[in-house]
């Protein structure tokens, strides 16, 4: 989206015009372009822009408008500090930002004090600096802290303004939110500021804001067509390093912020990078602020040109020249990539985003993607390519279970592994037909490995005993018997006729009549029946998968 405006054609006042053109800016952004008008009639606004669109000026230009209007009727400064205007930001770097920002577009004017507050800094410096101060950037926390000493009043407020609201709803200050909106409830404005408009979003703003106005130009789907988006695939955290110091070698960088996953990998990275040569430095959250605030102004100054930084600086970073942007460590929330490669391109100009991958990493990229709605292109640098595919090869599901017809682990043969022409399981099968595999081929009717040592011989009973043929471990055994050899029933020592009729049961050599009548329990062909080859089943097949 384009606009023919000029900023000498916004109804603002002669200090901020001229304070825009000493800036290097004559041409309002779309997002400003939208804005500003609607903000200065007084309209509560909700508004979702990219990274990197000019949104802060956009709501700065406004308010600022409205405080100079009143800076001559303005009363003198209370007991109290008691703003007009309160602009939220989530983490500490933005707030930096957003007042540094402001204190640049009032240079030159009298009567409008900034000051800025959040947690880090020390409670006595931030009181002193709030005496008078029309308007006050925060962050919600340490504003609630002064609010509960009473070192700060907002029932003066008359337009507050929520930058970055997902990030907010993301750090969890949701109930934050809800007391500084009761707090400055006769506020007469509410400017909202949202990468989307998220359900989360709606719902907050539905408690905050007064029929808003939906200014949406962009989306999480939107292109970065001015930020050049490259993939590169590593096979191992090596491959993932070497990769980083080529594109740290690159001459077209100016500075770079890579950043990292963890405190820890971030300050590891770091110590790397500088015992390699580059002129490199860590920000995390667990860094006093006062530290945190010398390496930022180190950036800013050239004094660095590599920041390893975690996502506590992926919103609040606005240094044109960062000619590059690194994810070494995947984000965690997919959302987060697009506040990381904003970090490059700012105000019209082009920047690089680079994501370095291992290929267990694929459901981050996957997730990024859907985010987006576009898919990442994948670079190859010369030398360094990556050993794998980035795709995962699909296997069928024969291969799963194993080869075709086959048990997993047992190849060859439909079903598995047991092969035999007679019983076992199965009736001709053993386990399946075939020949198996990691475990010795068994012969007809069998459960165990033939061999010499008296299997169980036979054509009855047990299906031919365990295995026809000779077997192993155990002593001979006679036809369709499980006890040692005897001329008939269990064992030799038991009369023909007992135990169970022939025909049917365990045995053929019993006679019908005796034990079990002849036809009842098991009948004959089904479950346990004489013959050869009839297994514990006659003809059943057992799932060849189990």
């Amino acid at each position: 989206m384009t606009t023919s405006l000029s900023f000498d054609s916004l109804p603002l006042c002669t200090p901020l015009l001229q304070a825009v053109a000493r800036l290097g800016y004559t041409t309002p952004t779309p997002v400003q372009a939208e804005v500003i008008p609607n903000a200065l009639q007084g309209l509560d606004l909700m508004v979702s822009s990219q990274t990197g669109s000019g949104k802060t000026a956009a709501y700065l230009l406004p308010a600022l408008e409205g405080l100079l209007a009143e800076a001559q009727t303005m009363s003198a400064p209370q007991k109290v500090a008691s703003p007009f205007v309160v602009v939220l930001c989530p983490t500490r770097e933005l707030a930096q930002q957003v007042a540094a920002d402001a204190i640049e577009l009032i240079k030159g004017t009298r009567g409008v004090r900034i000051a800025t507050i959040m947690g880090g800094m020390p409670y006595g410096k931030q009181i002193a600096s709030l005496k008078g101060a029309a308007l006050v950037v925060a962050t919600p926390g340490r504003l609630l802290d002064l609010c509960q000493s009473r070192s700060i009043r907002l029932d003066q407020v008359r337009c507050l303004i929520v930058d970055e609201a997902d990030r907010m709803l993301d750090l969890g200050f949701a109930d934050d939110l809800q007391l500084i909106d009761e707090r400055s409830a006769q506020r007469q404005q509410t400017l909202m500021f949202s990468a989307t408009f998220a359900p989360r979003i709606m719902q907050l703003a539905s408690g905050m804001m007064v029929d808003p106005v939906r200014i949406e130009l962009a989306t999480a789907h939107d292109r970065h067509d001015h930020i050049a988006q490259t993939l590169h695939w590593a096979d191992s955290p090596d491959h993932k390093r070497r990769l980083l110091d080529h594109w740290l070698s690159d001459v077209t960088l100016d500075q770079a912020v890579v950043f990292a996953s963890t405190q820890v990998e971030s300050e590891a990275i770091a110590d790397e990078l500088r015992a390699r040569g580059f002129q490199a430095n860590a920000l995390h959250g667990a860094m006093p602020q006062a530290l945190r605030n010398r390496r930022l102004d180190s950036l800013r100054k050239g004094q660095i040109k590599i920041l390893v930084a975690t996502d506590v600086a992926a919103r609040g970073i606005d240094v044109p020249t960062i000619s590059h942007v690194i994810n070494f460590g995947l984000p965690m929330k997919a959302e987060d990539y697009v506040h990381r490669i904003g970090r490059t391109g700012r105000a019209g100009r082009s920047g690089v985003a680079v994501t370095l991958a291992e290929h267990r990493e694929r459901v981050k990229i996957r997730a990024i993607e859907r985010y987006t709605n576009q898919p990442m292109t994948v670079g190859v640098v010369a030398g360094l390519e990556p050993q794998r595919s980035e795709q995962r090869s699909s296997r069928p599901s024969s291969d799963r279970r194993g080869p075709p017809g086959g048990r997993s682990g047992r190849p060859g043969g439909a079903g598995g592994a047991r092969a035999g022409s007679g019983g076992g399981f199965n009736a001709g099968n053993g386990f399946s037909a075939g020949n198996g595999a990691g475990r010795p081929p068994r012969s007809a009717g069998a459960g165990r490995p033939a061999g010499a040592g008296g299997a169980r011989p036979g054509n009855d009973g047990f299906t031919s005993g365990f295995n026809a043929g000779a077997g192993v471990a155990r002593p001979s055994r006679s036809a369709s018997t499980g006890r040692p050899n005897g001329p008939s029933g269990f064992g030799g020592d038991r009369p023909a006729g007992s135990g169970r009729p022939g025909g049917s049961g365990f045995g053929s050599d019993r006679p019908a009549g005796s034990g079990r009548p002849g036809g009842s329990g098991r009948p004959a062909g089904a479950a346990r029946s004489a013959g050869a080859g009839a297994g514990f089943r006659s003809g059943a097949r057992r799932d060849s998968g189990r």
